[in-house]
């Protein structure tokens, strides 16, 4: 069963961390607002944790967005960092859902789908048995964040706005 399946996080920790082949092409960001307290590298310069709850926060300068999968809660984050504007976000290629119409599709500067399906991290960096289970999406916002992804290699396809 794959990482969004339900039976995989009843009772455990939602919190995944993104491998390194993904963040390394994308290079440096100012902040992670969804990062988990223990982690076995930093993913931006800054971070929010549950702690100071990241969706209170104010956000600032070129984010890294790899919100939690619960879908009710990623609507949230989706709606912040498409108002952010400034960014690249992590999200299962759910391309039919209202979250996607109303974050992404014509609010964002364009989107990458990784080339593979990637096995996320635990809090203590080992990598999971399991791979994401279904498509996942690179999200540009800013000019900047999509001339990186373009010229980050994770993906066969680009689409621009």
């Amino acid at each position: 069963m794959a990482l969004n399946g339900h039976q995989q996080t009843v009772g455990k920790s939602c919190e995944w961390i993104t491998p390194k082949w993904i963040l390394e092409p994308l290079g440096e960001f100012d902040l992670d607002p969804s990062s988990p307290v223990n982690r076995p590298f930093d993913t931006a310069k800054n971070h929010y944790t549950i702690v100071e709850n990241g969706l209170k926060q104010k956000w600032f300068g070129r984010v890294w967005l790899n919100p939690p999968f619960y879908r009710y809660e990623r609507d949230l984050w989706m709606h912040k960092m498409s108002n952010h504007g400034n960014g690249i976000m992590l999200i299962p290629a759910s391309c039919e859902t209202r979250a996607f119409a109303n974050y992404v599709w014509g609010k964002c500067d364009g989107l990458l789908m990784l080339n593979k399906r990637p096995k996320f991290l635990t809090v203590d960096g080992r990598e999971s048995s399991m791979n994401a289970g279904g498509t996942i999406a690179l999200i540009a916002y800013g000019e900047k964040n999509l001339n990186i992804l373009k010229r980050s290699g994770l993906g066969y396809t680009l689409v621009e706005y």
